[in-house]
């Protein structure tokens, strides 16, 4: 206790001021202490003999690294570089979108790269960048080591304007992925990678170009589409609906002729691939007339058409009847078919390189060939870039020669169709046979993406150069890049039709078993003119032929082009009616005018009970001046049930309804396939080809695919 209350009175004390002898002497006591120590210190720290410790690997391994680094370095740069390589060139050929690194690091290090947007109905889900711990893919893995990179050597700064977002409109979008007129309202605008406006946040930017990898995208908001690298860029020839018209202001319905196919084969293709087809590739009078039927025929060439016409319930509305419609064009016979001059246009373009475009093109033309007769003559035209003759008119019966230059054509280059239907057009004339037929017979998957390649360019092409007689043939192979709406537009505008051959035994069929349909037209210019009488019928709908509807001064206008019919070929046209009275009826009364009258001159007694009037006009081949055919439709042609109808009049109504429904056509929502399918089944027939059990097969498949 002494002792502390010592200390304690000497910690109130104030100690004395140093004097410069004390300083003095206690530097020297330290001087001498510092000097005696190192004096004791013979060797570093824990080892006697003066060098640093270390294991016997580390005293063998770390001069040998030393010598070796510049080789070490060489090494691993040869590693390194071909793997940065090989994920460029992965990134670039997946379509993935090429990010600014700085602007990535810059986000990352202020921790944004976290932060994950939730998905929401009608938007695509964001992927925001993860470190390797998170998600072990090599592109992500890519931008965390970015990241490690920029924390270390300097400060991330995103830079101005890099990887920004803005908008540019549909006809940009059209010109980069080569679409035709009208694209333009179905685009509307985008979205792409260019200097816009500032206001956009960083993760926005991140998070938008990273969508293009995010799993199953939802659509775009209204308005707007996100450029994709879709690889089907399939274009159709379609438009809206038919609809229901009132008799009373609109009593005349006036359509050009259609015998081609090519809609039918595109359906089966795109369902027995599993999916539903897309509705605008639906032509329901080309589903119609695929099929072969036994309609009464013309007992000769002087009148080459005879119509048939049945009046029935509609299966799918008890409230409605349909009119049906059925022309079978007069059989040449084989023996008096005229000598054939054919052109063979192929495509060796590029996107031909598939199994099922220029190998199988091969194949069809081989069939063909076997088909035609030994007088008939063969050239072949091929175009890639640039057209070249592969085959000067040749006869049949030097059949070797004909299949050696089939059998030699390669596939290479891009599309310049334009120029090879100038030089088959030519060699077409060369060859030229009068009273014969001479037909250009263009085979391509519809992508003219060299020279004059709009719509309106090459139909100007046909248009001139079918003046000269010449008839032409689409023939469309392959999918993702089909031009469907090209091929409508070509087979139209010269005096032909078009086809799409997605197998061997649709090329049998199209150019072998109907060959004479084919290749030996008996008519030109068919048009149909139906005008409705206001006192039976209160409405009607055309069931069809969107894309062939023609005005009513059409009809008796011989300058107007329309479709052409070959030998034997039969055309099928559907109505569904509304008789008067009905409770279907859609359309008012009209308060004013003349609609609610009867014009004067159906109300002769001899028109009393006809229920409409069908006429038909065409031009024999050669000639310029139409002829005409009619036939009333009266009381006489009503059938009181659907089974009564004829077996074929029912089996085609059930394909009508099967068009309808692939269509999205609301007349028909209520009809099942299933429905569907039993009208068919019971209305099969004989089926010689099997051609009706195939389609049986297909609504089996649209109903099982509609379920999904």
């Amino acid at each position: 206790m002494t002792v502390d209350k010592e200390l304690e009175k000497l910690s109130y004390s104030t100690p004395p001021a140093a004097t410069p002898e004390a300083r003095a002497r206690a530097l020297t006591a330290a001087m001498q202490a510092f000097d005696t120590a190192g004096n004791n210190a013979l060797a570093p720290q824990g080892n006697a003999k003066a060098w640093r410790q270390s294991s016997i690997i580390n005293w063998i391994w770390s001069p040998a690294m030393n010598k070796k680094f510049l080789a070490g370095s060489a090494l691993a740069t040869l590693l390194v570089i071909p793997a940065a390589g090989y994920l460029a060139i992965e990134l670039t050929r997946n379509g993935l979108p090429i990010v600014d690194q700085t602007e990535i690091a810059g986000n990352l290090s202020r921790g944004e790269a976290s932060k994950q947007p939730v998905a929401t109905a009608g938007q695509p889900v964001a992927v925001a960048p993860q470190t390797p711990a998170e998600n072990g893919s090599l592109a992500e893995q890519s931008i965390a080591g970015a990241q490690a990179l920029q924390d270390k050597e300097s400060p991330a700064v995103a830079k101005p304007g890099a990887a920004r977002i803005s908008e540019f409109d549909a006809n940009d979008i059209a010109t980069l992925t080569n679409k035709s007129e009208g694209s333009t309202t179905a685009l509307g605008a985008a979205k792409r990678f260019a200097p816009a406006a500032p206001g956009i946040a960083p993760q926005q930017q991140l998070a938008e170009p990273m969508a293009a990898i995010a799993p199953s995208p939802a659509p775009p908001a209204e308005g707007r589409v996100q450029i994709q690298l879709d690889p089907n860029r399939e274009r159709f020839a379609n438009a809206a609906a038919n609809p229901i018209k009132s008799v009373a202001t609109d009593p005349v319905s006036t359509f050009s002729a259609d015998i081609d196919s090519a809609s039918y084969a595109f359906i089966r293709r795109s369902l027995t691939g599993g999916a539903m087809p897309d509705p605008q590739s639906v032509r329901v009078e080309e589903m119609i007339n695929y099929f072969p039927y036994d309609w009464p025929g013309p007992d000769n060439a002087a009148q080459p058409f005879k119509a048939t016409v049945t009046v029935m319930p509609t299966p799918w509305n008890h409230d409605t009847e349909l009119m049906h419609v059925a022309i079978k064009g007069y059989d040449i016979a084989p023996a008096t078919t005229p000598h054939a001059n054919l052109v063979f246009l192929i495509d060796v373009s590029g996107s031909m390189d598939e199994p099922d475009k220029l190998p199988l093109l091969k194949s069809a033309f081989r069939l063909l060939v076997n088909r035609l007769r030994a007088d008939d003559t063969v050239s072949i035209v091929t175009y890639a870039g640039n057209a070249g003759t592969v085959l000067s008119p040749t006869r049949v019966a030097d059949k070797s020669k004909i299949l050696s230059a089939i059998d030699k054509l390669e596939p290479g280059g891009s599309t310049g169709g334009a120029e090879g239907i100038e030089a088959a057009y030519d060699l077409a004339k060369q060859g030229f046979v009068k009273d014969g037929v001479n037909r250009v017979m263009l085979a391509t998957d519809g992508d003219f993406n060299v020279g004059p390649s709009s719509d309106e360019d090459l139909k100007r092409i046909i248009e001139e150069r079918r003046r000269g007689g010449i008839f032409l043939t689409v023939l469309g192979f392959g999918r993702g890049n089909l031009n469907d709406s090209l091929m409508q537009t070509l087979a139209q505008n010269g005096n032909g039709s078009a086809a799409y051959i997605d197998t061997l035994a649709e090329a049998q069929k199209t150019l072998v078993e109907e060959a004479g349909s084919t290749l030996f037209p008996i008519a030109k210019d068919v048009k149909f003119q139906v005008e409705f009488n206001p006192e039976r019928i209160a409405e009607y709908r055309l069931i069809g032929y969107e894309t062939r509807a023609l005005k009513r001064e059409d009809f008796n206008n011989d300058r107007v082009d329309a479709g052409d019919i070959g030998s034997g070929h039969s055309v099928t046209a559907i109505y569904e009616i509304t008789p008067k009275g009905s409770p279907a009826v859609m359309n008012d009364d009209l308060r004013y005018g003349a609609g609610s009258k009867v014009p004067a001159e159906t109300s002769d007694s001899a028109h009393q009970g006809e229920l409409a009037f069908v006429k038909m006009r065409y031009k024999r081949p050669g000639e310029d001046k139409s002829a005409l055919i009619t036939t009333p439709v009266n009381d006489g042609n009503v059938v009181a049930a659907v089974d009564a109808a004829p077996q074929d009049v029912r089996f085609s109504v059930a394909v009508a309804a099967f068009g309808q429904k692939l269509s999205r056509i609301a007349a028909v929502d209520s009809y099942s396939y299933q429905a569907i399918a039993d009208l068919a089944a019971a209305s099969r027939g004989a089926d010689t080809f099997g051609y009706r059990s195939d389609f049986l097969s297909l609504v089996r498949l649209a109903d099982g695919l509609s379920q999904q």
